[in-house]
């Protein structure tokens, strides 16, 4: 998908769609949401802010489908209404739509009505209109004035109701209004609590309303949907990955070791966890398209690529609904640090004498390193439960946010509580599975390929995206 400035090329052979409405109802936020972009437009708080008419192109699998284009907020719908009466008047035998052509024809550079002009100029060139409500405004008198001028243009419309999230009685009030327009083909399209269920009716709206575009539209439905289908997998497995890395990693540390010598191992654990998190969030914004340059703008409570509720500040663990009493947390702070378990024991020397003595060779294959390093002394310290526990809550908590974001959205985006998400089933098993293989930290063929980490994978992505 593309966007640009106005052009005419191709456009006879693609469906045209003006998205069209009262200033500052969130049109352009239409557009960067159906785009995934940030790039598309201006958007400010201002009345009036697109100026002119911007257009872009969706398409599926390098196919063009569909020039969408953004038009200037209609203004003066009052002025608007009367001076086109007086089209009419003079011109009584004309057709509606003809005297709307009169008006863009004769309309001058410096007129009152130009901004009306571009819209209305727009609107005939296009195939179907989108008129985008704002459902937090009453039905004033300028929403009856425009909805009657677009009536003229004899072009199918279909209301699109943004802001909705919390305003259930404004909804019900506006589609009640609209009805007594004979307007019933309506829809929610949240532009800042996104849906893409939402997004996929508005295609299906326009295919029942342009029945000649209907397979193209199906093309882009379908192609949609694996794309967002894909993206939202590859974010799931991009934390999964998160929590298989810090899972596996371990920190030799020997029982001769000084307190300062300890208090670095730990340092370098704590380390890696937040490094591994950056990652991890960033490659999130890439995959839902939010860069990094985006980062300020959208208010991810990150600053400089840190999480600024760091996974091991004081109070993180209230802050995720868990009490350091409970069974996931007890005895432990986040952070702390365990000692590794080997198939449920503690590797001490004694219990690693008698594992050699009674261990086949496939036994000590797979954990000769950790029975001669406890014959040693030596004992590896990993992130403790907790702490895997508050990395994948908060990963998951930021997944379902970023999966309703859309691209307009200008609001703080909280990522600092998850009383209400859930671990997944056997999570205990899950973990003590990558404890037991630190040599899945990293990816690799043989990890990959191995049974026992894919149904691991398999049960963490689904976890993920539950509703």
């Amino acid at each position: 998908m593309t966007h640009s400035t106005p052009h005419r090329q191709n456009t006879h052979t693609l469906l045209n769609v003006a998205v069209v409405g009262h200033t500052n109802t969130g049109k352009t936020s239409l557009i960067r949401t159906m785009l995934r972009s940030t790039e598309f437009g201006v958007i400010e708080d201002a009345a009036g802010t697109t100026r002119h008419v911007e257009q872009a192109t969706l398409a599926a699998d390098n196919e063009p489908i569909l020039n969408v284009y953004d038009t200037p907020g209609l203004e003066d719908s009052r002025a608007l209404f009367a001076h086109i009466r007086k089209l009419q008047a003079k011109a009584k035998l004309q057709l509606p739509v003809q005297v709307l052509e009169h008006f863009v024809t004769h309309v001058s550079s410096n007129d009152p009505l130009e901004q009306e002009a571009k819209v209305i100029r727009q609107v005939l060139r296009s195939d179907i209109l989108l008129y985008i409500v704002d459902v937090r405004e009453p039905f004033l008198e300028k929403y009856r004035l425009e909805l009657d001028i677009l009536a003229q243009a004899a072009k199918p419309i279909i209301p699109v109701f943004n802001f909705t999230a919390g305003h259930q009685h404004e909804l019900d009030q506006w589609r009640q209004n609209l009805a007594a327009y004979r307007m019933h083909a309506t829809l929610e399209f949240d532009t800042v609590a996104f849906s893409f269920e939402a997004e996929k009716r508005l295609y299906q709206k326009i295919q029942t309303l342009v029945e000649s575009h209907y397979t193209p539209l199906q093309k882009l439905i379908d192609y949609r949907a694996r794309l967002w289908n894909q993206t939202c997998l590859a974010a799931a497995k991009r934390i999964t990955e998160l929590v298989v890395s810090v899972a596996c990693y371990r920190e030799s540390k020997t029982s001769e070791h000084h307190r300062i010598t300890a208090a670095l191992v730990e340092d370098r654990l704590h380390d890696f966890v937040r490094k591994a998190e950056q990652r991890c969030l960033h490659d999130l914004l890439a995959i839902f398209n939010f860069s990094e340059k985006d980062v300020a703008m959208q208010k991810i409570p990150v600053s400089n690529g840190q999480w600024q509720l760091d996974i091991f500040a004081p109070g993180i663990l209230k802050a995720y609904g868990l009490d350091v009493g409970s069974a996931a947390a007890k005895g432990a702070a986040a952070g702390a640090g365990i000692d590794l378990v080997v198939g449920g024991m503690s590797l001490g020397a004694a219990t690693a004498l008698g594992a050699i003595a009674g261990a086949g060779w496939s036994t000590f294959k797979r954990y000769g390193d950790e029975i001669k390093a406890s014959v040693k002394g030596t004992k590896w310290q990993c992130a403790d439960e907790t702490t895997l526990i508050i990395l994948y809550l908060r990963q998951k908590q930021l997944l379902k946010k970023l999966m309703h974001r859309g691209h307009a959205a200008q609001e703080t985006v909280q990522v600092d509580k998850a009383e209400n998400e859930t671990l997944p089933e056997d999570w205990n098993k899950l973990i003590s599975a990558l404890r037991q293989n630190p040599q899945w930290q990293e990816s690799s063929a043989m990890r990959n390929s191995h049974l026992q980490y894919q149904s691991i994978e398999t049960q963490l992505v689904q976890a993920l995206l539950e509703s």
